[in-house]
């Protein structure tokens, strides 16, 4: 998590949204979605790998890296164009924070 968002920048992003467009730049797509692709695939190897390891139950795995993604997707994104207009929270707080609940979920 932490490497991915240490790459996302508020330039980085703008830009990736920018060129994103496939109406506009339909040549691009593949390119941009080498990172995305990236990230997919390795953390739900990773996750299959926590499973036959029995440290995680079995799951859609698939659909879970799209959710974790998804949500650092949503937070670069929205720091990018917003910065601390949006809120105030970290990226380590928001990092760790993520993490407990993927892990343990809502807790009582």
């Amino acid at each position: 998590m932490r490497a991915y968002l240490d790459r996302m920048t508020a330039d980085f992003v703008n830009l990736s949204v920018g060129l994103r467009a496939p109406q506009i730049y339909e040549e691009t797509a593949p390119f941009i979605m080498k990172v995305p692709r990236s990230f997919l695939s390795a953390f739900t190897d990773y996750l299959n790998r926590m499973c036959e390891m029995g440290k995680l139950s079995e799951g859609d795995f698939t659909a879970s890296a799209l959710a974790v993604f998804s949500s650092l997707f949503g937070y670069a994104f929205l720091n990018a164009s917003f910065g601390k207009k949006l809120t105030e929270v970290e990226k380590d707080d928001y990092i760790k924070s993520s993490v407990q609940l993927f892990l343990k979920g809502f807790e009582v």
